[in-house]
């Protein structure tokens, strides 16, 4: 079986069974068909009307054509040898035109006697007189004296015509015969040969293969390659490549020696896929997207379309991606942005391989996308002061989307604006950097500021901006002090300066350097110039008082300021200080020398000049009688007499007092006698006889003047402050009276010398007086107290004076950590619009007394405005006193109202001076001092790390009795805000609790404006109260209470949150003090596990210690985590904070002035303990500088050499034997004594940069009893031993710090110094007090005493 194509074509042939074998269309080679033939006489049964000769002859013609006609017995003869080779003779039937299939049975003879081939018998079936084409069945060579019968069934389908063309050709050997006889077309299907079924037409597309299946019906035959269909079906399938434009004809044909079986011609028809004419529309474009249109009405090519599609890529790229579209628009998505994009569309006809060619492309770009994120990675590679080199990640279009952008590098900073407010203006600037770039160098930066900087990266699309990151700039030498800053208040011989920090400080302060050299002086007695002198003051110290200096002398003083780079600019600027009052050399009361009826004689001695020459003396007479009612002076309030009043001019005036004379300094160059009321003229004074019947106070003064200044002293050994007019008087009052008896009843027998201070105007400090009704207090015992802890005892009050309001109710104890939190954390109302509600509610802004709350003092004689001083009463649930402070000749009437109250208590919450300001004067005496009428006596002195008990006796002037006073002086309020932590206000509250007796009277409190601090302590009394007493605490209403007795009592929104905060403290932590007597007892039943909770009370105190022990922020480690500051830290985990480090102030080359150390209090002392690491190798000489600038007589060392849990062992850090040098520091040992349990090693430390300020001396103590990894030492006997030596050594040193270092700076030396507190507790007040103690240290340093078993 076989296909044939019109053309002469060779064609693979491909069975179904996937055999396929490559055929020729003249020569088809097939396996005979397995039948065995038998020859048969011609028979006359052919149809046609021409009888064909058996010789045929044609002589000049190589093609002998005979149509057969209808009559049997048709039949052709060729004699070979009779015709030329090539010759062909044919013999044509009739055309056929039935749907049907056709037999043809005839019988072929080809025969040579030698075995030459006579010819070829082929044959030909050819369709509507077209060609022959290719022969459908053919046989050559001599087959044998016989004839061979052969059966053609020809497929015909209408309206083709199909004819049968028998061809005989004669062979180049001619000889033999080619003979065909028995042509016969039967009416039934052959017999021999299987037929074909119709063969139909096929349409491809170009480039495809065709297929064309043979179906043959007919007896089975032995076929492998064909596909049995059934037991009498086979197939065959035939495929062939279309090419485009290509229109074929194909028919099966199938040869064996038994005939042929030959089929229709079946049409190829190729079809061209569709391809559009125009490119694509676009319609928009967006960053990741392109919306077109397809544009497919003109096509080229076939249709119909029956699938659309879009083939796309960038045009940088080869990879492509198609995508079935369903209408005539399509949104192309997921794109790059700004990328260009080749956009081409596909058409698809019917059938395999119907997808025409991509039609020609739009070209389009999309939009830029907004850049993906901000930069990240934004670093410093290298700090400097005035620079910033920094660095980022590389860009990539993968982060700008696009590639047109920018990039710009924006900073800020503050700077201060040179204003006495304080405040900073803000400097911003943006800087574009080159795009092709990861790093850029910001110049011209303000030495050791925060400088903010972030990265924007900007597109046409939009812009993101990178997190704001802080790199802090490296110090420089500040800038100089402004001029105009440097105040100063010059007295005789002191002088105050007060100073601003630089405006440009370019660093951290360490120090101020303050010279000083007198250039000029009034007293010719002072050599000028003297020597130059200097003083260091420490960063915190913006102000010195200069003492031991000469009156009326000029002092260029010049001041500096330091940081770790060097000094910076001197401010220089000149002061001359005051000029002095006389002195007199009186030893005594001076006593009249004799008396008369109208006059008196007195000793008149002369003064001596400081300052200034004495330019006159002048006597004066102060007369007293009923109808001038003259009141005699109270000590303590005399009144200067600047007026010269003669005795005429003050009868005229009706002036008390009058010049009786006027002595010049040569006439009084010794003691001299003087006689009052000698009726002589003295420098224009008369010196008018006396009245035997009035009595006289004489005034005895001696005046200096220069420069317009003018100075008076009166004879005694009274001090002098200066006025602000400059003019000073002391004043000796001489009480004399002609009748002296009279005068004995009046003085109490005696006439005397007076001596009271003129005093000057000075800043003025506040005081508030408030009380518990005798009936509500209970005793206290102050011994069971530490820190002024009391013990357990009765409510003081039976209910709140403070009426809850609806909108701010009172707050449950149980509930106030929630209250409190959820006040901090509020968005809507806070704290800060509480304390602005509150604040509202107020009438005024100054501070001033309500006279209905303000405290009466008792009217002096014949003064009626003396009951005023400036002191409130506040209720408290009873009375709540309030006094406020007064000027400095207001010190009688503030210890006259001590005395009238019966006040036991003073609390006093600030420093004499702060922030180099005077906040209150010195009211007390350093031992006895007469204020008026009234001597106070300094019994004893308690001072203690927070603050200081003063004990004092008061005695007033005709009262027997005693009255003891103590004034608890809290000193470690800060200069600015609140106290970072309430731990030891707290304590001082309860001492001042626990040592007032019960039948004292009001607590005098003050500060230095009676507003503020005052009311913070006044608020916490009271709250603790009623926390203890009610379970609730009512905060808001408290504090709007006391405003309403007094303005501003609360000044600040901080200072109503720290109230908060030390409130919540104190109730989470309770009363922890111990007696010692009930110490063992207590801590046993503190070691019990209960039951029901399963812990004991020591593990919920510790638990409690954590909860308020303050957490670091990054913010507050800022010192430590700078660049440079880094590799000074053996570990980053244990980090001092800012408020806590012990700044060095030598210097050394380049070296900062940081090292890991914190200051820490003591029980008794403030900063005693400085706690550090072991040193590191590149911080011994730091650590050599801390014990040498701090002062430091004691280092206890915890921890072993080559112990270590870092990359850095622990090194031996000092000389062992003879001299080391450390930088500018010689340490050299002494000696060395060693034990089981410690070495003690004695150095001398000298730093040879200030030789001027000699040796100190330092004990090492190493305890060797504390083994690596244990939480408390091996030995609590070796423990306590080595306490108590460090104890009897400070002892001996007086002042010197003790610094304390372990490993890491932590958990051993905070058991240390907690161990210390608890033994001074022991020494000083007979209790222990272990959770005091560990918050105290964890406040300088949260990892002290880290661990339960150590607590």
């Amino acid at each position: 079986m076989l296909h044939e194509k019109k053309k002469k074509k060779h064609f693979k042939l491909i069975y179904s069974l996937g055999f396929s074998v490559e055929l020729s269309l003249k020569k088809c080679n097939f396996s005979p068909f397995s039948l065995k033939l038998h020859p048969t006489a011609v028979k006359a049964a052919v149809k046609g009307s021409l009888f064909i000769s058996p010789y045929l002859h044609c002589a000049s013609s190589d093609f002998c054509p005979y149509l057969l006609s209808s009559l049997p017995g048709s039949f052709m003869m060729v004699n070979s040898s009779q015709h030329f080779g090539g010759q062909r003779a044919q013999l044509l039937l009739l055309p056929l035109s039935e749907n049907d299939t056709h037999c043809i049975q005839f019988s072929y003879f080809l025969y040579s006697r030698d075995g030459h081939s006579p010819g070829d018998l082929q044959v030909y079936i050819r369709v509507n007189s077209g060609s022959k084409g290719s022969s459908v069945w053919n046989i050559t060579g001599s087959q044998g004296r016989q004839w061979h019968q052969v059966e053609l069934a020809v497929s015909t389908f209408w309206p083709s015509e199909y004819q049968v063309i028998f061809e005989a050709t004669v062979s180049e050997e001619r000889q033999g015969y080619i003979g065909l006889d028995d042509i016969v077309l039967l009416n039934y299907p052959c017999y021999k040969v299987p037929h074909f079924s119709r063969l139909g037409d096929v349409e491809v597309n170009a480039g495809q293969n065709a297929s064309f299946q043979c179906r043959r019906n007919g007896m089975l035959l032995d076929a492998p390659l064909l596909s049995r269909l059934s037991h009498k079906r086979l197939m065959a399938t035939f495929q062939v490549e279309a090419q485009r434009g290509e229109q074929d004809l194909y028919r099966c044909v199938t040869l064996s020696s038994r005939g042929a079986a030959i089929s229709n011609f079946g049409e190829l028809i190729v079809r061209v896929p569709p391809t559009p004419i125009a490119p694509p529309q676009l319609l928009r474009a967006g960053p990741t997207y392109l919306i077109i249109q397809l544009n497919t009405n003109s096509i080229v090519g076939d249709g119909p379309v029956i699938r659309r599609e879009i083939q796309y890529r960038a045009s940088q790229s080869m990879w492509t991606e198609t995508h079935g579209v369903g209408s005539l628009t399509y949104k192309v998505w997921h794109l790059e942005p700004d990328t260009e994009y080749r956009i081409s569309v596909l058409l698809t006809r019917p059938g395999e391989g119907g997808t025409g060619a991509p039609g020609p492309p739009l070209i389009s770009r999309t939009k830029c996308a907004e850049p993906m994120r901000a930069l990240r990675g934004l670093t410093a590679v290298e700090i400097q002061a005035r620079q910033l080199a920094l660095q980022w990640e590389p860009l990539g279009y993968n982060l700008t989307r696009c590639h047109t952008y920018s990039l710009s590098l924006c900073y800020r900073y503050s700077m201060p604006t040179g204003g006495s407010g304080g405040n900073n203006a803000t400097v911003r600037e943006c800087l574009s950097v080159d795009r092709n770039t990861s790093h850029f160098t910001l110049r011209d930066l303000p030495p050791f500021r925060a400088v903010h900087v972030r990265l924007a990266l900007a597109n046409p699309e939009g812009k993101k901006e990178s997190r704001e990151v802080t790199f802090q700039t490296e110090e420089d030498i500040p800038g100089g002090i402004a001029p105009e800053s440097l105040t100063f208040t010059p007295l005789d011989d002191m002088i105050f300066l007060k100073w601003e920090e630089p405006v440009e400080p370019n660093g951290l302060i360490t120090q101020y350097e303050i010279s000083y050299q007198s250039i000029e002086s009034s007293d010719p007695g002072i050599n000028v110039p003297g020597p130059r002198r200097t003083v260091s003051k420490l960063r915190n110290e913006t102000y010195h008082m200069f003492s031991g200096l000469h009156p009326g002398t000029t002092y260029l003083v010049s001041v500096r300021a330091r940081t770790a780079k060097g000094f910076g600019q001197t401010a220089l600027t000149e002061i001359t200080t005051n000029i002095s009052a006389p002195v007199f050399d009186y030893e005594d009361i001076p006593s009249p020398l004799s008396e008369s009826e109208s006059t008196i004689t007195v000793l008149l001695r002369p003064a001596l000049a400081r300052g200034a020459p004495v330019s006159a003396y002048q006597v004066v007479v102060v007369e007293e009688d009923g109808s001038r009612k003259v009141r005699r002076r109270e000590l303590g309030a005399v009144d200067c007499f600047p007026t010269p009043n003669s005795h005429n001019e003050a009868q005229a005036k009706g002036a008390p007092h009058y010049y009786t004379a006027e002595l010049a300094p040569s006439s009084l160059p010794e003691a001299t006698p003087f006689t009052v009321g000698d009726n002589h003229t003295y420098n224009g004074y008369w010196n008018s006889p006396l009245d035997p019947t009035k009595n006289y106070l004489i005034y005895f003064q001696a005046t200096s003047n220069f420069r317009g200044v003018r100075t008076a002293k009166m004879p005694d050994k009274a001090f002098v402050s200066g006025a602000q007019t400059h003019c000073f008087y002391v004043l000796a009052t001489l009480t004399v009276n002609l009748d002296l008896r009279r005068a004995s009843q009046k003085l109490g027998g005696s006439s005397g010398v007076h001596v009271t201070e003129c005093t000057v105007s000075a800043e003025c400090f506040e005081l508030y007086v408030f009380s518990f009704p005798d009936e509500q207090r209970s005793s206290v015992n102050e011994s069971s107290s530490l820190l002024g802890g009391s013990p357990h005892r009765h409510c003081r009050r039976k209910s709140s004076p403070y009426h809850t309001g609806q909108l701010h109710p009172a707050v449950r104890v149980a509930d106030l950590l929630q209250h409190i939190n959820q006040m901090k954390t509020a968005e809507g109302y806070g704290f800060k619009q509480e304390y602005e509600v509150r604040k509202d509610t107020g009438v005024g802004s100054k501070t001033y007394n309500d006279d209905r709350h303000r405290v009466k003092l008792h009217s002096l004689l014949a003064d009626p405005s003396s009951d005023y001083v400036n002191a409130n009463y506040i209720d408290v649930s009873h009375l709540q006193s309030h006094a406020a402070s007064s000027f400095q000749e207001m010190i009688y009437d503030f210890w006259r109202m001590v005395w009238q109250e019966n006040c036991f208590s003073i609390v006093m919450i600030t420093k004499l001076v702060e922030v180099g300001r005077m906040k209150c004067c010195k009211y007390w005496p350093d031992d006895t001092e007469l204020y008026g009428d009234i001597k106070i006596t300094l019994l004893k002195t308690e001072t203690l790390a927070e603050y200081t008990v003063r004990t004092f006796a008061m005695e007033r002037r005709g009262y027997p009795a005693k009255h003891e006073v103590c004034q608890f002086h809290f000193t470690s309020w800060p200069e600015h805000g609140v106290p970072y932590h309430a731990t030891g206000l707290l304590a001082f509250l309860r001492r001042v609790k626990a040592s007032t007796p019960p039948d004292a009277g009001p607590v005098v409190v003050h500060c230095s404006m009676g507003a503020g601090r005052t009311g913070c302590y006044i608020v916490l009394d009271v709250m603790l109260d009623m926390a203890e007493c009610e379970g609730v605490v009512d905060i808001y209403n408290c504090v709007k209470t006391l405003c309403s007795r007094r303005i501003n009592m609360i000044q600040t929104e901080e200072q109503y949150v720290f109230i908060h905060d030390a409130i919540l403290e104190a109730c989470l932590c309770g009363e922890t003090a111990i007696p010692v007597n009930e110490f063992a007892l207590t801590y046993k039943e503190m070691l019990k596990v209960d039951s029901q909770s399963n812990t004991s009370q020591l593990r919920e105190e510790f638990q409690t210690l954590n909860s308020v022990t303050p957490h670091l922020d990054v913010e507050e480690c800022s010192i430590s985590l700078m660049p440079r500051n880094r590799e000074k830290n053996r570990s980053m985990d244990v980090l001092p904070p800012d408020r806590s480090l012990a700044f060095l102030v030598t210097t050394e080359g380049e070296s900062s002035n940081y090292i890991n150390a914190a200051l820490a209090d003591s029980f008794l002392r403030p900063a005693a303990f400085v706690v550090t690491p072991h040193p590191l190798p590149g911080t011994t000489t730091d650590f050599w500088r801390l014990v040498y600038d701090y002062g430091c007589t004691s280092v206890v060392m915890l921890n072993q050499l080559n112990q270590s849990n870092s990359a850095w062992p622990c090194l031996q850090y000092w000389p062992e034997p003879g001299l080391q040098q450390f930088g500018p520091m010689t340490v050299e040992l002494l000696s060395r004594t060693a034990d089981d349990d410690v070495i003690i090693r004695l150095f001398r430390v000298q730093n040879i940069t200030r030789l001027q300020e000699g040796q100190l001396v330092v004990r090492h103590f190493q305890f060797l009893r504390w083994s690596p990894y244990r939480d408390v030492p091996d030995s609590k006997k070796a423990f306590l031993s080595l306490l108590a030596q460090v104890h009897n050594w400070q002892r001996e040193c007086g002042e010197g710090r003790t610094i304390v270092h372990c490993l890491n700076g932590g958990g051993r030396s905070g058991t240390f110094c907690a161990c210390t507190m608890i033994l001074e507790m022991i020494r000083h007040h007979s209790v222990a007090d272990v959770f005091f103690a560990a918050k105290t240290l964890r406040n300088s340093k949260p990892n002290m005493v880290e661990t339960m078993v150590r607590n």
